[in-house]
This record gives structure tokens, C-alpha cells and sequence, in this order.
């Protein structure tokens, strides 16, 4: 741990008390951080086990969405710059981005997090991965909506911003509201 590491911790608003009683989403956090990891699990149960031979195609696309997603996750932090944070409150002197990756949803990290997900588990063609996207999608949800609640008390013009603006990914029920 450099130096820095503890300044930008507590830049991020991390404290121990926050772990504890999750003031500022420090839970939404962790349980994201648990279900990331967990796509490292082997598939479970594996297609061939279920008389499934997976296609190298489905694999490659997986990969491919994949790929995508980490790409999406590079743009969405360089469009952030110094106002990223991990936590879902936002930092009080950042300014609202709209632009770039914020242009098409206004939470593109949440929605290169989720395409990672879903390309793992089509690359995988495996139940766990499968059931693992569609938990983190519950949790990167609720995390957005906390939040929203504190974006809308911070920027006045997140209100029109939210309403043309898809959440996560447009159309799907659970990760598109306005």
C-alpha cells in the first residue's frame, strides 16, 4: 500500500465506522465485490455434465461481450476522471458528467460491470455464472437507485438528465427506470 492509498480511501469517503453501519453504501460495495470474485469459480455445473457440448462461437461471443464491457469500464472512469468513486455516494463538490460513456446511461460502470457478467457467463455456458449475473444486476440496480436519491439532492438538473437518459441498459426491466 503506497502513500497515497490511505488519502484517496478517505478521499472516497471509506471509514471504518461506514463498514459497520453502511453510511454511505459500503454493503452495496461488498456484496458487488463478492459476486465479481465469484466469477472466477469454475463453471458449476460445467455444460458437459449437462449433456451440453458449448459452442466455440458462444464462447468467443462471451469473450467478445466481455472485452466489450472492460472497454466500456476504461471510458466510463476516464469520463469520470477525479469524481470516481466505488462507493454509490456521490463526492459533494463533483460536477454531474453527462457526456461520453454518461451520454448513453447514466451509470455506463454499472452497465460494463453487468456486460463483463453476462459475457462470462456465455463464454462459461454455465447455471452459476448465469445465476451470478443476474444477482449482480439486483445489486448494481439497488445500488444505482441509493445513488440517484443522493444525485438528485446534489445536481438539480439530474431530473431531466434522468428522464432521457436510460439507467443502466435501455429497455430491460430492473436496470432501465426514468
Amino acid at each position: 500500500m503506497t502513500d497515497s492509498t490511505p488519502r484517496l480511501l478517505h478521499r472516497w469517503g471509506f471509514t471504518r465506522e461506514g463498514w459497520r453501519n453502511n453510511r454511505r453504501g459500503e454493503w452495496w460495495l461488498l456484496a458487488q465485490g463478492v459476486l465479481i470474485v465469484a466469477h472466477l469459480l469454475p463453471p458449476t455445473p460445467p455444460p458437459s455434465a449437462l449433456g451440453l457440448a458449448w459452442p466455440p462461437g458462444l464462447r468467443l461471443l462471451g469473450w467478445g461481450v466481455f472485452a466489450l464491457g472492460l472497454a466500456l469500464a476504461v471510458q466510463a472512469a476516464l469520463n469520470l476522471g477525479a469524481s470516481l468513486t466505488p462507493l454509490p455516494e456521490p463526492m459533494v463538490d463533483a460536477a454531474l458528467v453527462t457526456s461520453g460513456a454518461y451520454s448513453r446511461c447514466r451509470h455506463p460502470l454499472y452497465q460494463a460491470v453487468v456486460l463483463c457478467s453476462l459475457g462470462v457467463a456465455v463464454a462459461l455456458g454455465s447455471p452459476l455464472h448465469l445465476a451470478l449475473l443476474l444477482s449482480l444486476s439486483a445489486v448494481l440496480s439497488g445500488k444505482a437507485h441509493r445513488e440517484e436519491r443522493r444525485l438528485l439532492e446534489l445536481h438539480p438538473d439530474y431530473t431531466t438528465y434522468r428522464a432521457s437518459t436510460p439507467a443502466i441498459l435501455p429497455g430491460i426491466p430492473g436496470l432501465d427506470w426514468r
